[in-house]
């Protein structure tokens, strides 16, 4: 539990973190939509889960948060009208969203902790 709560808050500084980093960047003339995802999946790293749900939530929150700062970034629409245009976005915003997701998940993933449980039964049969 401990680990998970981990994960969680990781997530949520990363995912803060590459929210605010991708307007700095954008103030400098570049576009980096896939930081908030990817800064937000290296957050949630710092964790050892022993399960892969909290890898897929970081994943699908990362898909959120890239969707949520694209809307903020254009500024034109509501929400709901954003996201009803959703696929009108240009392939390269489209492909930058996806892979800051792909990243969200990865990487918790991989720091899944792979131990067997140390429950206190012994399998062997010893008495």
């Amino acid at each position: 539990m401990k680990q998970t709560l981990l994960v969680v808050a990781g997530a949520i500084v990363g995912g803060v973190l590459g929210y605010f980093a991708f307007f700095w960047i954008v103030k400098q003339g570049f576009y980096a939509l896939i930081l908030p995802g990817g800064l937000l999946g290296f957050g949630a790293s710092f964790g050892k889960p022993r399960s892969i749900w909290p890898a897929a939530a970081c994943g699908a929150a990362a898909l959120m948060l890239g969707i949520y700062t694209e809307w903020r970034f254009q500024k034109d629409d509501a929400l709901s009208d954003f996201l009803l245009h959703l696929a009108d976005l240009k392939p390269i915003t489209l492909l930058m969203i996806a892979a800051g997701a792909a990243l969200g998940f990865w990487i918790p993933f991989r720091s899944i902790d792979q131990r067997p449980s140390q429950s206190g039964r012994s399998l062997s049969g010893a008495v």
